[in-house]
């Protein structure tokens, strides 16, 4: 599988809207799919429908396959009230069944070190798809702490970081903070939107990554 792995410093931080930016971002250039591998409080949240009713139709269908829970809580617990377990050895066949011809951008559940299974955090699972992340970050107040922290929990599991993109009202300090100390690129930033739609969705993927650096570096 090639693309990217949308995570983020906490759960409802912005993964889904990203996920359904970079989608719109790069559908015109390349041939891009979503895939959701875990979702949990699927009976109140349904991320795979958002982002395709975000995404535009250049974006291709998404990954439908993966495993859906009821109870909106980390992962791991969710499928032990369900009754279930999480088989991460599934999840990663499903990848190795998609196209080397297509581009997926796999949005995670909650943070890098949420636990997927009883043993196992979102971060070996990204290990185990073997592809770069980005890191969904708030603009405002422990955004610096929050953000450093993750993207060292990656680099420490030998993960490779694409960049950083905020969500929320730009703060120049804490971009350039996340930039310096974690030696990482902020690749852009999610204003505030009055409503998320399609079109407030199109408008954020015009202006992101402007030269492809992120698309030539990462999913070329």
């Amino acid at each position: 599988m090639r693309g990217l792995f949308v995570t983020g410093t906490d759960t409802g931080v912005g993964k889904t809207v990203v996920s359904a930016m970079l989608l719109q971002r790069y559908a015109r250039d390349l041939p891009v799919r979503y895939w959701k591998p875990i979702q949990t409080g699927i009976e109140r949240d349904d991320d795979t429908a958002t982002v395709t009713a975000l995404a535009g139709s250049l974006a291709r269908s998404p990954v439908v396959a993966g495993v859906r829970l009821p109870r909106p809580l980390s992962p791991h617990l969710s499928a032990r009230r369900a009754g279930q377990a999480i088989d991460l050895d599934a999840l990663e066949a499903i990848a190795g069944q998609q196209s080397r011809d297509e581009r997926f951008i796999v949005e995670g559940a909650g943070g890098v070190l949420v636990p997927v299974t009883e043993t196992a955090l979102m971060a070996d699972f990204i290990a185990r798809l073997g592809l770069p992340a980005v890191v969904v970050a708030r603009t405002t107040l422990g955004t610096i702490n929050h953000t450093l922290l993750t993207v060292e929990a990656l680099r420490a599991r030998g993960l490779e970081v694409a960049g950083v993109v905020m969500n929320g009202s730009p703060n120049r300090d804490n971009r350039e903070a996340i930039a310096k100390f974690g030696h990482v690129d902020v690749l852009g930033e999610i204003p505030p939107l009055a409503l998320v739609d399609g079109t407030s969705i199109e408008d954020c993927a015009a202006a992101f990554d402007p030269d492809g650096r992120l698309c030539d570096m990462w999913l070329r």
